[in-house]
Parts: structure tokens; sequence; C-alpha cells
């Protein structure tokens, strides 16, 4: 069975999010501001893959981590946003309560 790429959607859905344009974004990343909306554009159209380094930038600056542009499903992407906000040794004590270890 042949997945669909999750990588269009995560980034429109955190784009829209933080109420930025495709533009906007793609000028924050580095782009041209020429070209910055149909890059975008065909990123989240699915055209084109972003590389990891693009994606890296696009996560920092849409403040989601960057596995949340590979998640397949809404709890997983709500999921990794919400651990990428817990501090190490809240991340730590997740871990062990996940895993039922004293």
């Amino acid at each position: 069975m042949v997945r669909e790429n999750p990588i269009p959607a995560r980034l429109k859905q955190a784009r829209k999010k933080a109420k930025i344009t495709q533009k906007d974004l793609g000028i924050k990343i580095g782009m041209e501001p020429s070209s910055a909306s149909g890059r975008m554009n065909h990123y989240e159209k699915g055209r084109h893959t972003p590389d990891v380094t693009a994606l890296q930038r696009m996560a920092d600056e849409l403040e989601v981590p960057l596995n949340y542009f590979f998640c397949e499903t809404e709890s997983m992407a709500e999921l990794a946003c919400l651990i990428d906000k817990l501090s190490e040794n809240e991340k730590l004590a997740l871990i062990q309560k996940l895993l039922n270890e004293p």
C-alpha cells in the first residue's frame, strides 16, 4: 500500500495556523521574493518536496518540530507539537510513564 506524502498537508496546516502567507514564509526561509509564493505553492500541492534543510527552516519559522511534517495522522501531529514543548526532564518522565517504569 502506497501512503500519501504527509508533508504538503502538514505544511499548509502549520502555515495557516501561523497566519502567514506562502510568499512570506518563503521569504522568511530565504527564498527570492519573486519566486517564494510559487515555490511554496508547489510544496503545499505536493508537486515538489522540500529538502530536509528547507523543512527545518520552515519548522523553525512555523514553530513546529521537524517530525510534525512526517506525521500521518492528526493525533500524531498534535502529539509531536505537544511533546516538543516539554522540557527534557518532562520528556524523560513521559517516556517512563508510557513504558510503565517506576
